[in-house]
């Protein structure tokens, strides 16, 4: 199940929306389309997020007509920016297509959909790698307990918390995942409508329900993927990802982020700096098309901060590190790029 693919100038893109009832593609040539795509989560993971922004940018090249070319790429680049704040991977992947950018429309549109599938090539890769430093964890009659949607409709290929419960059941591995439903856009429904496509052993649970299996001593670890890490190890994930890192804390369960490192952010000195989006009140006040509840008064943060304190390990692409300041200098000194 592949939710981004793209030939000569056309975007496909799994709408996750219509998900799990409908599988439907949809097939992009307009930038502006993509955006609204971005916006309205027919994509969604800042992985999927930075890959999709990357051949928007492709395909807004191809729809230039006159006048002068880098200002037309400008105001598509511009108009990406600004789908979503708080995932990192986005503005990432804009500045390494913008740095492509010539005079020349013919050169540049090889140029971006050559730094595009660049990215989507990267993403693969840190999709394995993160798994396998993960997988050691997922032994015979282990359970895991794994939040929002960090699997294959997220990013290129295997996810990345998803991706060592794929690589272990490849193997033959017997263990359990819990996946919370995420409130109010049920991405965890998403990894449940994955993993159980793939054969894997998944239960949803409510995300009220997830203390209970850790005080039950059901869990395992906490596994969860990330929007972005600030430079002192504070997380930024999808809303709802902070009690469960308490939660985590209390009863002793180890809490593991799978972060690919576009996802850190160091110009960020901690989390509370990261811009926290907030989205419709529908999203709250309706399923679908169907109120739930009254119309009124609605916080609905897309995201939540968790402190570097509550992390056992931050997971990337080079292996586990300490949520710390020093550990996350220490990695990108070694040539990681920001």
């Amino acid at each position: 199940m592949k939710a981004i693919s793209y030939k000569e100038g056309q975007l496909t893109l799994l709408d996750q929306t219509a998900l799990p009832h409908q599988t439907v593609y949809r097939t992009y040539t307009e930038h502006e389309k993509i955006a609204r795509a971005i916006e309205d989560m027919v994509v969604r993971g800042a992985p999927a997020i930075g890959i999709t922004a990357a051949y928007g940018v492709a395909v807004g090249a191809r729809e230039y007509q006159r006048g002068s070319f880098r200002e037309h790429m400008m105001r598509v680049i511009e108009r990406l920016q600004h789908t979503r704040p708080t995932a990192v991977n986005l503005h990432w992947a804009l500045r390494r297509v913008h740095a492509v950018i010539t005079e020349n429309p013919a050169e540049t549109i090889q140029a971006l959909e050559e730094e595009a599938a660049q990215i989507f090539q990267e993403d693969q890769a840190i999709n394995l790698a993160i798994g396998q430093h993960l997988k050691r964890l997922v032994t015979d009659s282990s359970a895991f307990l794994i939040h929002c949607n960090p699997g294959r409709l997220a990013t290129s290929d295997y996810g990345t918390a998803t991706a060592p419960f794929y690589l272990a059941h490849e193997e033959g591995t017997q263990f359990k995942v819990y996946s919370g439903e995420t409130r109010p856009r049920l991405q965890g429904a998403l990894t449940a409508y994955e993993l159980s496509q793939a054969g894997i052993d998944v239960t949803i649970i409510t995300d009220s329900t997830a203390a209970t299996l850790m005080q039950q001593g059901k869990i395992t670890a906490v596994f969860v993927g990330c929007d972005r890490v600030a430079a002192n190890g504070d997380v930024v994930n999808k809303i709802g990802t902070l009690p469960l890192a308490i939660t985590a804390h209390y009863f002793n369960v180890p809490f593991y982020v799978a972060a690919p490192t576009p996802t850190f952010d160091l110009s960020i000195e901690d989390g509370g700096a990261i811009p926290i989006e907030e989205r419709h009140a529908t999203e709250v006040t309706h399923l679908r098309d169907q109120a739930v509840t009254i119309e009124g008064a609605v916080y609905n943060p897309a995201f939540d901060i968790t402190p570097a304190a509550l992390i056992t390990a931050i997971v990337t692409e080079q292996g586990a590190i300490e949520p710390t300041y020093e550990a996350i200098q220490n990695l990108f000194s070694k040539g990681e790029k920001q």
